[in-house]
Parts: structure tokens; sequence; C-alpha cells
């Protein structure tokens, strides 16, 4: 069986970088497309595959401004056409799924979300974004007219495997197709607890973007006077620099040996945006830490709530239901006063079921086993 792989673009490893290496290991000698590639960012697995790209990767320099390409990826995804393949499997959360397939070839689509870029500019994905923000008004113009393109490139894929409920119920209704969840994978083998009991400190981890919420955690930590950890830059690092208080503390990026240590010594993590799946929650609680969440997204189906009356047996997290200083506040005060409620081994128990070994499974019986 001759097969094919597609992701969106290659420029480092992050949560859909890590099903493409899982889908690498599954279809050996496939051919890897994408629309451009940064040599050297991925793991070995992906990069010893032959790699196609689009014309996009010929233009000078495009690691500084990608993102300001996206106009041109549908038709630069058009342009990558796979021909002689009897399967298909593209990682898309932006373009991949709008390659030109073959009708008559089985081509099945990872979707790690439809492109919030276009589907909620108004809402999640640009949230504290100012209004004159380049970005914004770049994506308030494409409009109608991508969202088109989008849903008719979503009607030439055979099917849809998504990563949470709430991409599920997103992929419903904007392409209004079906798809069956198989959860990414999380390397609960590396994120483990430490026998030591947690610091006094909260953590936060995270690209700096604007959906992910460092706007709220800067806040409310500025209102609590908790000491807050931040892993991670991106976009809004130096903003986030300039406006945090005293008791917020900034690391950058980290190597996963020092982030399974922050993890697994935090009293708990924040996580205040609305994540399609979300990754780092379930890293922590691999590390046996519990999380403070906002109650949205693919959280709800990685978190336990402790309820309003204290009931559920087991809880790995709270949630709160507004995304606000308050309601943040208001989760963490809550966290202090429950404590007690929260067992390491519990919460660690909690991630197995997203392990890695297990995701693999699960994509060799959808993929191979039919």
């Amino acid at each position: 069986m001759k097969t094919a792989l597609v992701h969106d673009w290659l420029t480092g490893m992050r949560g859909g970088e890590k099903v493409l290496e899982l889908l690498c290991e599954l279809l050996p000698g496939s051919d890897l497309y994408t629309l451009f590639y940064l040599p050297g960012r991925l793991t070995p697995r992906i990069e010893e595959h032959p790699i196609i790209t689009s014309w996009l990767n010929r233009l000078p320099g495009i690691r500084h401004y990608y993102r300001y390409l996206l106009p041109l990826m549908p038709s630069a995804a058009q342009g990558l056409k796979l021909r002689g393949y009897d399967l298909v499997v593209a990682v898309s959360h932006c373009v991949a799924h709008g390659v030109d397939v073959a009708h008559d070839v089985r081509f099945v689509c990872y979707c790690l979300t439809p492109m919030r870029y276009i589907w909620d500019v108004e809402g999640t994905y640009l949230a504290g974004r100012f209004r004159r923000d380049l970005r914004y008004r770049l994506l308030r113009r494409l409009g109608a007219g991508f969202r088109h393109w989008d849903r008719k490139a979503s009607q030439r894929v055979t099917e849809y495997v998504t990563t949470s409920r709430a991409v599920q119920d997103r992929v419903k209704r904007y392409y209004g197709r079906d798809a069956a969840i198989i959860h990414p994978p999380v390397d609960t083998d590396f994120f483990r607890p430490r026998a030591e009991p947690p610091g006094d400190f909260y953590l936060w981890v995270g690209a700096l973007a604007p959906y992910k919420r460092i706007d709220l955690a800067l806040k409310a930590f500025g209102r609590l006077g908790s000491r807050l950890v931040v892993i991670g830059d991106g976009q809004d690092l130096s903003w986030a620099r300039r406006t945090a208080t005293p008791n917020v503390e900034f690391l950058g990026h980290q190597s996963n040996d020092v982030l399974r240590r922050y993890y697994a010594s935090c009293r708990a993590l924040i996580f205040p945006g609305e994540e399609d799946f979300g990754i780092v929650p379930i890293e922590a609680q691999a590390c046996g830490r519990p999380v403070i969440a906002y109650g949205k997204g693919g959280i709800l189906d990685t978190v336990v709530p402790l309820e309003g009356d204290g009931s559920a047996a087991s809880p790995t997290g709270v949630l709160f239901t507004e995304p606000t200083v308050e309601g943040l506040t208001g989760a963490v005060r809550r966290f202090e006063q429950c404590r007690d409620r929260f067992d390491p081994d519990a919460i660690r128990a909690h991630t197995l079921p997203f392990s890695r070994p297990r995701c693999k499974a699960a994509l060799k019986d959808y993929l191979l086993c039919v």
C-alpha cells in the first residue's frame, strides 16, 4: 500500500507534530507533503521521510512572516497534487485537508480544529487583541470567501478524525461532517511525579499568544499576590513582562527536563484559555498536579472537576465558567480551600488513557485494521 502524509507546515514540534510523528511510525516510507519546511526543527522520525513542499517554501525568509501568508495558503495547498496513493492522511488545523487528492483514494483528515483563524476570529482566537491589530484586520477581510473554500475542501475528505468532543462538535457545525475521536498522544512515561512535596508557586505554560489568555493570569495573580511562574515564549512575551506584577516570574522557553520539574513542583497549573484539546494540562496531571482551568473546549475531556458540592470522588482540577479575572481568582481561592481533596496518584492515573502507546494503537486500528 502506497501512502502519503500531509501537514500544514513543518516549523517545530507541537501537539500536531506529535500526532504526525506517530503516523510516520505507523506508515513508514510515506511521502510527506507540507506548505513549507524548516529543516532541523522536527524529530528524526519525521525528517527521514521524503518531504515535498509547496511553492511557498521558495519564498526567502518565510520563517519570519509565514503567519501573514494565510490568503495564499489555499491555492498553495491545492497546488500539492497527490497521485498514485492508496491512503492519504492529513493532520490539519489550517489548509492541509485542501490538497488535491484523487477521488478514488481514501483520504483521512486528523482535524486538530477547523481553521480558528477564520471561524473564530471574533472570539477565542484573537481574545485580548486590539481591533487595530494587523492580524485581526487581515483575518476579518478574508471573511465569507475563505469559509466557503474551507467548507468545499472539507467535502473532499473521506473520513474525519479529531481530538476532542469540542472539535468534533465544530467539525459537525462548520463542515456538516461526523468525526471519530482519537485523543493526541502525551508522554506520560516521561512526565511523572516527584517524591518531594509541591512548592509555593502556581505555574502557567504555553506559547504567549492572545488566545492562551496570559492576560487573565497576569491580572488575576496581580490581585491574588501569589507567586506565578510562566514558562514559554511567543508574540506577547514583551507585553507580558511589562504588564506583570513583581510576583510573576518569566523563565522563557525551557527544556522538557526543566518543564517536568516545574510541573511536578507547582501547587497547580493555571490554564485560562480555551484549547481544542490541550496537552499541557495532561502533562501537569501526569506529574500528579491539579489544574485550574477555564471550563470550555478540550479541557472538558481531560480534567475531572471538583464539583460544587465537593462530591467528585477523585477530582483532578477546578474549573471556572466565565473567562474573567473574577472567574480565575475565584477558582484559585476555591482550590486553596480544597487542596486536601486532590490525590497526586489519582490525578496521574487519570492521564494514562492519553498515553502515547494508546494513541498509536488507536490510530493503527482506525487506519489499518479496516
